[in-house]
């Protein structure tokens, strides 16, 4: 059979290529064909209209919204998880021969997002988050990286540095590092409003950007930040939801989604924001602030534990997301314990992939030949803070593996607390390290972390080995 699929994840960096790859050689080892079409951060090469035409069916394994969505009207769709499509293409493939038996599906319905009608609402509001966050993530990337190479350039009283528009001097580093600085600084100044503007895209399409993105404008404007945002993306989803429900005149019908819901949402979300939700929320938002601030010996510990955990646990699905999440919105405020908690973040991430690559490489015999495979691009993919690496291995032996990277990621996260190590970067892994604060306690709490969880997933393959490596 032929069928065409499309994969997305919130990064766009590592679970999106791994599921087409997974769909690519499930389909081939079951003699079928399949185009797949990878909505990454690099950017896709859309499926041709005649290619859809000829599939039996189509995959959606995203955990985002999928772009262009309305192409496969009428035709038999399965959607699942990138994860599903990682460790379960077989069943996917049962599921869409199915759905190609069955017939035709009903017409794509009319906003563009992952989220379905009979989803619970836990399941409706993380995918709403997920897909705000897969927009913010190339603002956090381009702005903080900037920032960072600013202060390696020009150390950190660069931000007191005078405007370039002012004063810049074309053969003066200095000048180069503040322009570098002022240009991250002016990314990072969407953030908020990225993020608020594509949570309500995703709750109820294109007319409710506009209101997303004032809300999220207010949201910073009264100093509610990164929870203003999604408080802010969230409200405006809602109002634009509930106007979209209005009946109106067929003459008018058309004005709506580029006139009337634009401006009443954005009047509606801005009154809110200013008169009623902004307030509260950036007295809470200063309050977390404070409390970050005031963290030392065991909470600092503590919370440097929890946050490698929620690192270590799905591996780049939602809780790594909400743990990375909690760390960016930090750096918009430039406390120094919120450059902490990114270093934290950052180093716990990297220890999953990391901890495997070696555990494949020192006991071979405990693995299979395609983890060990899968090992030596681990290397990498963990230097790089990608902590998609460890999924084949989570996804092979998900009760002994999960646990063991999980406790090598809290050692990480607290013992980078306690040793007060910073980063003002978001992404980089070991190749920002000469942009962290007391970088060699850095990577001796990341080494740590590594050597736990290898010891923790050989002890426990060597307790009780896996049914594919027990001799006949």
């Amino acid at each position: 059979m032929k069928f065409v699929a499309v994969t997305a994840c919130p990064t766009g960096i590592a679970h999106t290529y791994m599921a087409a790859e997974s769909l690519e050689q499930t389909a081939k080892a079951n003699g079928d064909e399949i185009l797949v079409e990878t909505q990454g951060s690099a950017g896709s090469t859309p499926l041709k209209a005649e290619e859809i035409a000829g599939a039996d069916a189509v995959i959606l394994a995203a955990d985002v919204a999928v772009q262009g969505k309305e192409r496969f009207a009428g035709k038999p769709i399965v959607e699942a998880s990138v994860k599903q499509a990682i460790s379960g293409a077989t069943g996917l493939f049962d599921q869409a021969r199915a759905a190609a038996a069955a017939g035709p599906a009903p017409a794509a319905p009319a906003l563009t997002t992952k989220v379905s009608a009979n989803d619970k609402l836990g399941t409706k509001i993380r995918q709403w988050l997920m897909t705000g966050v897969s927009y913010l993530i190339p603002f956090v990337a381009a702005g903080g990286l900037l920032i960072a190479l600013s202060f390696a350039l020009g150390g950190y009283e660069i931000v007191n540095a005078p405007k370039v528009t002012d004063q810049f001097a074309i053969g003066s580093l200095q000048s180069w590092a503040a322009l570098m600085f002022q240009v991250g600084a002016a990314a990072f100044g969407f953030l908020v409003p990225v993020l608020a503007g594509f949570i309500a895209f995703a709750i109820a399409d294109r007319p409710a950007i506009a209101p997303g993105f004032v809300g999220g404008a207010i949201a910073v404007t009264v100093g509610a930040g990164f929870l203003g945002g999604l408080a802010a993306g969230l409200l405006a989803g809602g109002v634009v939801t509930l106007l979209k429900r209005w009946k109106v005149p067929r003459s008018v019908a058309g004005i709506m989604p580029v006139v009337v819901y634009p401006l009443l949402g954005s009047a509606i979300v801005g009154i809110l924001m200013y008169v009623v939700v902004g307030k509260p929320i950036a007295a809470a938002t200063t309050g977390l602030t404070n409390w970050l601030n005031g963290l030392s010996g065991a909470s600092a510990l503590l919370l440097g534990a929890l946050l490698g955990l929620m690192m270590a646990f799905d591996m780049g699905g939602p809780v790594n997301k909400a743990a990375y999440a909690f760390a960016v919105g930090g750096l918009t405020t430039g406390a120094e314990a919120s450059l902490q908690i990114m270093a934290a973040v950052m180093a716990a991430g990297m220890v999953p992939p990391l901890a495997l690559a070696l555990a494949s490489t020192v006991r071979k015999k405990l693995f299979t030949e395609a983890e060990r495979e899968n090992g030596r691009a681990a290397w990498l993919l963990g230097a790089s803070f990608i902590t998609e690496g460890a999924i084949p291995f989570a996804a092979a032996d998900p009760l002994r593996v999960i646990p063991s990277i999980m406790l090598g990621s809290a050692v990480t996260g607290a013992l980078s607390m306690s040793f007060g190590a910073t980063l003002r970067a978001p992404h980089g892994g070991i190749f920002v390290l000469p942009l962290i604060g007391s970088p060699l306690l850095f990577v001796v709490a990341l080494l740590a972390g590594v050597l736990v969880s290898t010891a923790a997933v050989i002890g426990l393959k060597q307790l009780r080995p896996a049914p594919s490596l027990v001799p006949a």
